[in-house]
């Protein structure tokens, strides 16, 4: 039968859960696996798996397969269960672009640089981490949140090999140091125009589980002079919520909500001291 007629014949609930048969076993597959599983056009389960990553149902894997996401994993299971940066950060970057309506960014280090995803104004889900999307600690406000509390080790080996970008960017590791100084002092890291001109942007840290650094949130505004306040505020709520719920007190508290932890084992969030 032609394909647009299988398609007609399902509603959108019965496409889905289509699409989410093919993960009983616990594999991951392609979107043309998915369609030839399935029956379904291959522009419909590309579109279909696309949203189901937004919602997190699914999750895009760095080889592009998918497999099944936080949101899917949850059901059946203990009731809230600790979460991670990379399933909770999707969601915190479409509540602050929403909120904001500007480009943000999450990102962690790796080796050196900024691995990162964004979500940008408009329709598109939230980028995928991938190899390509990487970027240079020192010359952006969300390296330099990281940084800022990362191992002397690290910062060292980023401070020893300063590319220069623009007439802005920091190129000294005397410079760097001050700058990642400042951010310890005030929780917030800026770039101005240092990877590119016109391009400014403010970040916060993410605090996970004993108060250690585990990723930054990055906010792009247009003049740091009049949006830094404002910037900074929104970026503070997300990055302390998202910090909540990676050290687990969001978890501890909706329990305790529920009357299944003693307020003895609530723990404040701490932030270390760096």
């Amino acid at each position: 039968m032609p394909d647009n007629w299988i398609e007609s014949r399902r509603s959108v609930v019965g496409r889905i859960v289509a699409i989410l048969r093919t993960f009983v076993t616990g594999e991951r597959h392609s979107v043309t696996e998915m369609a030839r599983m399935t029956g379904l056009p291959l522009s419909t389960t590309h579109r279909l798996a696309t949203e189901l990553v937004a919602w997190g149902v699914l999750e895009r894997a760095d080889d592009g397969r998918y497999r099944t996401g936080f949101l899917t994993r949850r059901l059946g299971s203990d009731p809230w269960p600790p979460a991670t940066v990379y399933e909770r950060g999707p969601h915190v970057l479409i509540d602050l672009c929403e909120a904001t309506r500007r480009r943000v960014r999450l990102g962690v280090l790796r080796d050196g640089s900024v691995a990162y995803i964004e979500k940008r104004v408009g329709p598109d889900p939230v980028s995928a981490f991938s190899a390509s999307a990487t970027l240079p600690a020192h010359a952006t406000a969300l390296g330099k949140a990281l940084l800022a509390f990362a191992p002397q080790t690290t910062v060292a080996a980023v401070a020893h090999r300063l590319t220069v970008y623009t007439p802005h960017t920091l190129d000294s590791p005397e410079k760097l140091h001050r700058a990642l100084a400042t951010t310890r002092l005030t929780r917030l890291a800026v770039s101005r125009s240092e990877l590119e001109i016109g391009v400014c942007a403010v970040a916060a840290p993410v605090f996970g589980p004993g108060g250690s650094v585990i990723a930054a949130i990055e906010l792009q505004v247009d003049d740091l002079r009049t949006d830094l306040e404002l910037g900074g505020i929104a970026l503070r709520v997300a990055a302390g919520g998202l910090s909540r719920e990676l050290s687990g007190v969001a978890v501890h508290e909706r329990r305790r909500a529920l009357g299944t932890v003693s307020p003895a084992r609530v723990r404040p969030v701490s932030t270390g001291s760096h």
